[in-house]
C-alpha cells in the first residue's frame, strides 16, 4: 500500500471515528416517570433550624430547607392570586404561594417555526399551566429560622404573601411582597426584572420582637423530572454552579448518584466564600441563582425516584437582627436564554463572575471561545448565519493552509518517489528491515517526511470538534434561516428526497418513521458528492477491499450525517470543497496535476478478477 493511501485511510478511519463516536451518544428521548401523586418530597420530615451548622453570622447554614412544593391537587395552587410578568423578553406570573417565580415564557422564542406556535416555556407551576405539559420547573425563597426561633414564624415555600401596592412586575415597576407573622416579625421581599432575563431580590425582615432573632435566607430551583427532549453526550444539561472560580456540571443521572458527602443523603454541598451561581442549564436555556456576595452555600440534591425531584439551592449565612431593625439579603436570579452576548454583559456589568461559563464550550474551550467570537462578529456584519458559517470555514482554512499545504506537497513528492519504492520492493523481496531502511534512506535523500500528511489531520480534529460544539450550543443558530427551504440551522435539513424535495404532493416521513433514516435532504446528499469528489483526485487503491472501503464511505458518511443539524453540514460541504480546490492546485503545480475525470471513469469500470487478468 503506497503512502498517499494510508494518509487518505488514515483521515477516512479519524473521521469515521469521530462520527461513530458522536452517532453512538445520540441516545434517544428519556422520559422520566412524573411523581406519582404531584408531591415534592420532603427533605426533612420538619424544617430544621440553621443551628444545626452555624450559629454565628459569618457561617453559612449547613440545614436542609423544608419541602419546596405542596400537593398539586392542593386548593391553594390554583385560586392563590398572581401577579402577572411583562418585560421586552419574558411574560409570566408569580405565585403568592411562597412567591415562587413558577410561570416564565421567553417571548423571543417559539417551540417551533410554525405561526401559531406556542412560546418556549421555562417555568411552569404545579399541575401545569393552561394548556401546556411542561413538568413543574419552579424558583422559590424563603428563610431558615436559627437561634431558637420557631419554624413556622418563618416565610416558606407554601406561605401566602400579599402584595403592598398593585400593578404588574415591569422593568420599570418593582413589586413587593409582605407577610406578617403575627409574632412580630414582618418579611418583605422586593422583586424587579430588566429588560432581559435577570431578576433581583431582597428579602427583608423588620425585628418588632424586642429580642434579636438568627435566621438565614435560602433560594431553590426545583425541577420536577427531567425535560422530555434529545440529549447527546456533546452537551451538558443538568446541573451547573461556580464556586470560588471553580467550574462544576454535574449532568441528571449523575444528580441522583450523588453520595453522603454533604451529610443530606443524596446531595453535593459547596461552599463558596468571595462569589459564585448555581442552576440548572438546558441547550438554550437556563436557570441560575447567583448570589450578590459570598459566602454561600451551593447545593445540588435529589429527592429520591419517587417523588423525581431534582433541586439546586443557594443558602446564605445567618444574620442576626437586633430589636428595631431590618435585615436584608439581595440575589440575582437569570431565568431566559443563553444569549452569550446577554450573559457575557452580565458577567461583566452587574457582575457575575465568570457567567459566560454557563455555556459549555466543551474540552476544547481555548478553541471554541475565539471561534464563537469570530462567529458572532461575521453574524453581525454579515446578517445571516449561514453564510457566517460558510465565512469562518474559509477563515479556518486559511488559518491551517501553510500545513495542509505541507501536506499536499509531502503527498505529491510521495507520489514521486513511488517508482523507485516499487523498485526496491522487489529488490528486498521478503527482507522488511531491508526495505525499511531503504525508504528511510530514499525519505532523507529526497527531504520527503511521510508523516507530515497526516498532521493537518489530525490538527482538524480538535477544530471539528469545537466548530461543532460551536454550531451545537449556539442559540443565534435556534431557528436561523440560511437560504431557500433552510429556515433553522439548528435542525436537519427538512427536504426529501422520497417526496422528490417537496414536487410530490405528501410530506416527508417524521422522525419516528422508519424510512426517515433513508430520507435524505439536499443537504446530506451535497455533502456525499463533495467527498466522493474530493475522494476522486486519487487513483483507486489496487487493494480490492481498500477500492471496495473507498467507494462506499461517502454515502455512508451521507447517511451518518443527514440528521445532523444543518448548520454542521453546510460546515462540512465548505470544508471538502475547499480541500478539494486547495489539493488540486497545489498538486497541479508540483507536477501532479490529478486526473479526476479518468479516476472518475475508472469507478465505474467493471473490475476484472485476478484469474482473468492472467
Amino acid at each position: 500500500m503506497d503512502n498517499q493511501n494510508k494518509n487518505l485511510i488514515l483521515a477516512v478511519v479519524l473521521s469515521a471515528v469521530v462520527l461513530a463516536v458522536w452517532t453512538y451518544f445520540f441516545p434517544p428521548s428519556q422520559t422520566e416517570t412524573p411523581p406519582q401523586d404531584g408531591t415534592v418530597s420532603q427533605q426533612t420530615a420538619s424544617p430544621q433550624t440553621a443551628d444545626t451548622a452555624a450559629n454565628t453570622t459569618t457561617a453559612p447554614p449547613q440545614a436542609a430547607v423544608p419541602g419546596a412544593m405542596p400537593k398539586a391537587s392542593s386548593p391553594e395552587v390554583a385560586n392563590t392570586p398572581r401577579i402577572q410578568i411583562d418585560s421586552p423578553d419574558l411574560k409570566g406570573s408569580i405565585s403568592l404561594l411562597g412567591g415562587r417565580l413558577d410561570d416564565l415564557q421567553l417571548k423571543k422564542y417559539k417551540e417551533t417555526l410554525a405561526k401559531d406556535s406556542p412560546l418556549v416555556r421555562l417555568l411552569a407551576p404545579v399541575g401545569g399551566a393552561p394548556g401546556d405539559t411542561t413538568q413543574p420547573y419552579y424558583v422559590v425563597y424563603g428563610w431558615l429560622p436559627a437561634g431558637g426561633l420557631p419554624a413556622d414564624q418563618v416565610p416558606g415555600p407554601n406561605t401566602v404573601w400579599s402584595q403592598v401596592g398593585t400593578g404588574a412586575l415591569t422593568p420599570d415597576h418593582p413589586i413587593t411582597l409582605q407577610w406578617d407573622n403575627g409574632h412580630g416579625l414582618t418579611f418583605q421581599r422586593e422583586i424587579s426584572v430588566d429588560k432581559k432575563y435577570l431578576f433581583t431580590i431582597r428579602q427583608s425582615v423588620q425585628n418588632g420582637t424586642g429580642q434579636p432573632i438568627k435566621l438565614a435566607p435560602y433560594g431553590i430551583i426545583a425541577r420536577h423530572g427531567i425535560p422530555e427532549e434529545r440529549r447527546v453526550y456533546v452537551l451538558h444539561e443538568g446541573a451547573v454552579r461556580m464556586t470560588d472560580g471553580k467550574l462544576e456540571e454535574i449532568k441528571y443521572k449523575n444528580i441522583t448518584k450523588l453520595d453522603n458527602r454533604g451529610a443530606e443523603g443524596q446531595a453535593e454541598l459547596l461552599q463558596a466564600q468571595d462569589n459564585g451561581w448555581t442552576g440548572f442549564t438546558d441547550k438554550y436555556w437556563q436557570t441560575v441563582l447567583a448570589p450578590i456576595s459570598g459566602p454561600f452555600t451551593s447545593v445540588v440534591k435529589y429527592s429520591g425516584e419517587n417523588s423525581n425531584i431534582y433541586q439546586t439551592e443557594t443558602r446564605l449565612p445567618v444574620i442576626e437582627v437586633a430589636p428595631g431593625a431590618t435585615g436584608d439579603a439581595k440575589t440575582h436570579l437569570f431565568a431566559g436564554a443563553k444569549e452569550w452576548e446577554t450573559i457575557r454583559d452580565y458577567q461583566d456589568n452587574v457582575p457575575i463572575p465568570k457567567f459566560v461559563d454557563s455555556i459549555d464550550w466543551g474540552w476544547f474551550y481555548f478553541l471554541t471561545k475565539p471561534m464563537f467570537r469570530l462567529l458572532h462578529w461575521l453574524h453581525g456584519a454579515i446578517g445571516n448565519m449561514g453564510w457566517a458559517i460558510i465565512g469562518l470555514t474559509f477563515i479556518i482554512k486559511l488559518i491551517v493552509f501553510p500545513l495542509a499545504r505541507k501536506s499536499y506537497i509531502s503527498m505529491a513528492r510521495m507520489k514521486e518517489l513511488q517508482p523507485e519504492m516499487e523498485k526496491m520492493k522487489e529488490a528486498a523481496g521478503d527482507d522488511r528491515q531491508k526495505m525499511q531502511q531503504g525508504m528511510m534512506e530514499l525519505y532523507k535523500k529526497h527531504k520527503v517526511n511521510p508523516a507530515a500528511g497526516c498532521l493537518p489531520l489530525l490538527i482538524q480534529i480538535p477544530i471539528f470538534f469545537s466548530l461543532y460544539k460551536v454550531i451545537y450550543v449556539t442559540i443565534e443558530l435556534y431557528h436561523a434561516p440560511w437560504l431557500g427551504w433552510i429556515h433553522d440551522l439548528s435542525a436537519p435539513d427538512p427536504s426529501s428526497i422520497l417526496n422528490l424535495f417537496g414536487l410530490l404532493p405528501f410530506a416527508a416521513p417524521g422522525l419516528d418513521s422508519p424510512l426517515h433514516i433513508v430520507s435524505l435532504g439536499i443537504l446530506p446528499i451535497l455533502l456525499g458528492v463533495s467527498m466522493w469528489f474530493q475522494q476522486k483526485l486519487n487513483p483507486a487503491p489496487t487493494d480490492q477491499t481498500q477500492a471496495m472501503i473507498f467507494a462506499w464511505m461517502p454515502w455512508v458518511f451521507m447517511f451518518m450525517l443527514g440528521s445532523f443539524a444543518s448548520g454542521l453540514v453546510l460546515y462540512w460541504i465548505t470544508n471538502n470543497t475547499i480541500t478539494f480546490l486547495q489539493q488540486y492546485t497545489i498538486m497541479t503545480m508540483h507536477g501532479k496535476r490529478p486526473d479526476l475525470f479518468g479516476n472518475i471513469k475508472s469507478g465505474f469500470q467493471r473490475k476484472k478478477p485476478a484469474a482473468d487478468k492472467k
